[in-house]
């Protein structure tokens, strides 16, 4: 880990499009700003967990719920009037809402 020290106004560069800008010093608190290109994602470090457990978890989706999802939706054939081509659609089956 590089550990640096700032005083305010200065800052930090991190490659060609990050800056971190020590922006306000208040008590034990420290305002940071960040400059960064729009295709670069900054987060506090508590949502980016967060963002992290949600992807893995819905990464770890069980099987059987994704075998009970086919079983709500069937498969049927509709044959509309005037000979035209039947259509292939799926239909929830259960409770409407």
């Amino acid at each position: 880990m590089l550990v640096l020290t700032r005083k305010l106004g200065e800052g930090i560069a991190i490659g060609d499009d990050v800056k971190i800008i020590v922006m306000q010093i208040k008590g034990k608190q420290v305002r940071l700003g960040i400059k960064a290109g729009p295709s670069t994602i900054v987060h506090r470090e508590e949502i980016y967990q967060k963002i992290h457990e949600e992807n893995k978890r819905a990464a770890a989706v069980d099987s059987g719920v994704l075998d009970l999802a086919e079983a709500v939706f069937e498969t049927v054939e509709v044959k509309p009037a005037l000979g035209r081509v039947p259509l292939r659609t799926r239909v929830k089956l259960g409770r409407s809402p």
